[in-house]
């Protein structure tokens, strides 16, 4: 075959494209899909057949994607969406759905919701199958092309083809190890100590950093990592501090010792955002449904 056909494509062949792209490995997309090797070789021949392009290309021990993969992984992504769409119009079946939904979501929401989530979701839907990314300082592009269906940030982008809900807000603390130090007794004692924060790529400090900036609160910064998962082997064994959200306490600050910030801090509140076109598709209702279950739960479990 010499030229593009679309009468040969199906979902299968689109979902095993974007399968390859993202894994850039066609052993972790294989294994990704319930696949053999062999399996997606094959099918990325017919592919390769089919849009006149190689696609892949090795590089070294891996591949890579060629020019052509991202403008394709872009079409793929809503042509599926569409499939999903129009397999759903007569009533979405979480027993039948078989598929992957891809989140963006950083450290702190990663823990504190999707694992209660993805538990939630397999319950009613066994073929689910969840694809979590990280979601640095969130565009509206990730929604506008596919890349996820979700982002779950305390900084939603602005777009008026976006739609958002609060989920829960937190209040923040100051963690420190207690074996090391006591607790910063009064303001001035949180200002003479030495502080670790997260600022995202590309280069997005916290809310609550810059609100203290703001208020001309100057502190000073020994270490800054890329998520919370890396504050604590910064401040276990030394007498350094973080404010980051309380809720940390529970899951990647377990451990650290904390108390309420000596000045008065604004909450941070947490969204789920999508993309308009999601508003009325009963899978996409049904995700949110869950997931507003499972932050109501977080919810009562303070009361």
């Amino acid at each position: 075959m010499s030229h593009f056909d679309h009468l040969d494509l199906d979902g299968h062949l689109l979902g095993l494209l974007l399968a390859v792209a993202e894994e850039q490995s066609v052993t972790r997309a294989a294994q990704r899909l319930g696949l053999t090797q062999s399996a997606v070789s094959h099918a990325l021949d017919k592919l390769r057949a089919i849009v006149g392009d190689a696609l892949f290309v090795r590089s070294g021990r891996g591949i890579v994607p060629t020019a052509r993969v991202e403008a394709l992984v872009q079409q793929a992504r809503l042509l599926l969406e569409q499939m999903r769409g129009f397999a759903t119009a007569g009533g979405f079946d979480a027993g039948r759905f078989e598929g992957c939904i891809t989140v963006a979501a950083n450290d702190l929401q990663r823990d504190l919701l999707l694992p209660a989530w993805l538990r939630r979701l397999r319950a009613q839907a066994p073929g689910l199958v969840l694809r979590v990314i990280p979601s640095g300082v969130p565009t509206p592009e990730m929604l506008r092309d596919g890349a996820c269906q979700l982002v779950l940030s305390p900084r939603p982008p602005e777009a008026a083809d976006l739609v958002q809900k609060r989920l829960f807000e937190d209040r923040y603390a100051v963690f420190y190890d207690a074996e090391q130090r006591p607790a910063p007794a009064g303001l001035a004692d949180y200002l003479a100590a030495e502080h670790v924060t997260v600022v995202y790529e590309p280069r997005r400090a916290l809310d609550l950093d810059q609100w203290l900036v703001e208020q001309g609160v100057a502190r000073r910064f020994v270490a800054s990592v890329p998520g919370f998962a890396g504050v604590p082997a910064f401040v276990r064994g030394s007498a350094w501090l973080c404010t980051a959200p309380s809720r940390l306490s529970a899951g990647l600050l377990r451990g650290l010792a904390s108390v309420a910030p000596p000045l008065p801090c604004p909450t941070m509140p947490m969204y789920a955002i999508w993309h308009v076109r999601h508003q009325a598709d009963p899978l996409h209702q049904w995700l949110r449904r869950t997931l507003d279950e499972v932050a109501a739960g977080l919810v009562a479990d303070e009361v």
